[in-house]
C-alpha cells in the first residue's frame, strides 16, 4: 500500500514551547507510519521525529519578541527544493504564513498540491500591544497584516480553525467560508483533573489559607498583561483576601515582578505540576484576548477550576455566561474584580461553575479531532490524485 506523503511546514517543532506545538504534537504523535509517511521542515526541531526527517532551516530571532526564532527558507531554497522534490509530497501541511509559509504554498501551487493549514496564532490581535508607542502605525500594520493573510489562506485547501468566534473575524478579513472548518482543540482528562488537588502544596506556596487566584500562561504583552496588573492594583486597594500565582515564563517576567510584588512566580513548570496548581486554585483569571483558542481555559475547565476571562478572542467562546464561568469586558479591571468578589464570596456558585466547566471540557478530545485531521488528509490526497491524473 502506497504511503500518503505529507511535507509538513512549521516555524517550532519542540512539543511543549507553546500551545501550537504542543497542537501540533498532538497530531504528530498520533501518526500512523504504515498510512503516511512526513517529511518535517522547520527553524527550530530535532533531527527526528517519530522516526521521519526533519530537515532545519536556518533561522532568526524576533526582535520584537526574543523567544521566537523564524525560519528563513531563501538561505538554504535549493536544497530545500531538492529535498521537497524528491520527496514529492501528495499534500503540504502549512502551520503558520511566515516566510517559511509561503514558500511551502508556492511551492505547493507549482506541483499541484493541495494545502492544509491550522490557525494557530491571531497574529493581528498582537498589533496593538506592539505598536502602542507607535499608534499612527497600528491601522495601517493591521490593514497591511489582514490583506496578506487574506491572500494566503484563500489559497489553501483547507483552513482548520479552533473556534466561532475567531472564524468570524477571518470571514470579516476576507477569508472564504468554504475553506474554513472548525476544529477545536481537546484536553488530556487524565492529566488536568479535579483529582490533583493538593491543598498542601498550595499552602506550601503561598503561605496560607487564603483563596488562590491563579494566571497560567506565557508572560508576553499580548497576554494583556496590563489589565492584569490593574486587576491586581485593585484586589489589593480593596483588601481582598486571596493569593495571586502566576505560572509561566516569558519576556515580561520582570516587569510582571515589579507590578505584582506580592504575587508568586512559579516560573515555567511541567504539565505535572501544572495541573496541580490548577486544581488546587480556586479562580482562573486570564484577561488575554489574543487567543485563537485558549487552551490554558480549557485546562483549568477540565481540572474543575471556575473561570473569570476577557469576553474576546477565542477563549470567550468556552464561556456560557453565568453557567461555567464569567466573561468580563477585557480592558475593565473593576469588571473582573466584581465577578472575583461575587465568586470568593459564594461557595454555592463557585461549585456551580466547577461542575458545569468540568461537563463541558469533557466534549473536547485530542483522539477524535486527530481522527478528523488524519481523514483529512486522506481525502486530500484522493483530490491530488485526481488532479495529477
Amino acid at each position: 500500500m502506497k504511503r500518503i506523503k505529507v511535507a509538513f511546514f512549521a516555524e517550532i517543532l519542540v512539543e511543549d514551547f507553546d500551545g501550537a506545538s504542543r497542537t501540533m504534537f498532538q497530531l504528530i504523535n498520533r501518526i500512523d507510519p504504515e498510512i503516511f509517511e512526513f517529511l518535517f521542515i522547520c527553524g527550530l526541531g530535532p533531527g527526528l521525529l517519530r522516526g521521519f526527517e526533519c530537515f532545519r532551516i536556518p533561522s532568526v530571532t524576533l526582535p520584537l519578541n526574543t523567544t521566537y526564532k523564524m525560519a528563513v527558507p531563501f538561505l538554504v531554497q535549493q536544497e530545500l527544493r531538492e529535498k521537497l522534490n524528491h520527496f514529492a509530497p501528495d499534500i503540504v501541511h502549512i502551520a503558520t504564513p511566515s516566510w517559511l509559509g509561503n514558500f511551502a504554498l508556492k511551492h505547493a501551487k507549482q506541483a499541484q498540491v493541495p494545502v492544509i493549514s491550522i490557525y494557530h496564532t491571531h497574529f493581528i490581535s498582537y498589533i496593538d500591544y506592539y505598536f502602542k508607542y507607535t499608534p499612527f502605525l497600528i491601522e495601517p500594520v493591521k490593514q497591511r497584516l489582514a490583506e496578506s493573510q487574506q491572500v494566503f489562506y484563500n489559497q489553501c485547501d483547507v483552513v482548520y480553525v479552533p473556534s466561532q468566534s475567531i472564524c468570524g473575524e477571518l470571514l470579516q478579513m476576507g477569508i472564504a467560508q468554504r475553506r474554513m472548518k472548525i476544529w477545536k482543540r481537546g484536553i488530556d482528562a487524565a492529566l488536568f483533573s479535579p483529582a490533583k488537588r493538593d491543598p498542601g502544596l498550595m499552602r506550601e506556596l503561598t503561605g496560607n489559607n487564603h483563596p488562590t487566584l491563579l494566571f497560567a500562561s506565557r508572560l508576553v504583552w499580548e497576554k494583556n498583561l496590563e489589565t492584569l496588573f490593574r486587576i491586581y492594583d485593585l484586589i489589593q486597594k480593596q483588601n481582598i483576601k486571596c493569593n495571586f500565582v502566576i505560572a509561566g515564563e516569558g519576556i515580561a517576567r520582570k516587569a510582571c515582578e515589579l507590578r505584582m510584588k506580592s504575587a508568586i512566580f512559579t516560573g515555567k513548570v511541567s504539565h505535572e505540576k501544572l495541573s496541580v496548581l490548577y486544581a488546587s486554585s480556586d479562580i482562573f483569571v486570564f484577561p488575554s484576548v489574543s487567543e485563537t483558542c485558549g487552551n490554558v481555559v480549557l485546562e483549568a475547565m477540565a481540572s474543575g477550576l471556575p473561570c473569570i476571562i476577557a469576553d474576546g478572542g477565542g477563549s470567550k467562546d468556552f464561556i456560557k455566561q453565568g453557567f461555567n464561568g464569567f466573561t468580563c469586558s477585557p480592558y475593565q479591571e473593576q469588571d473582573y474584580v466584581n465577578k472575583i468578589s461575587l465568586l470568593l464570596e459564594s461557595n454555592r456558585l463557585a461549585h456551580q461553575f466547577s461542575n458545569n466547566g468540568l461537563e463541558h471540557s469533557r466534549g473536547f478530545c485530542w483522539n477524535r479531532l486527530a481522527a478528523t485531521y488524519f481523514q483529512e488528509l486522506q481525502e486530500l490526497s484522493k483530490i491530488d490524485a485526481m488532479v495529477l491524473a
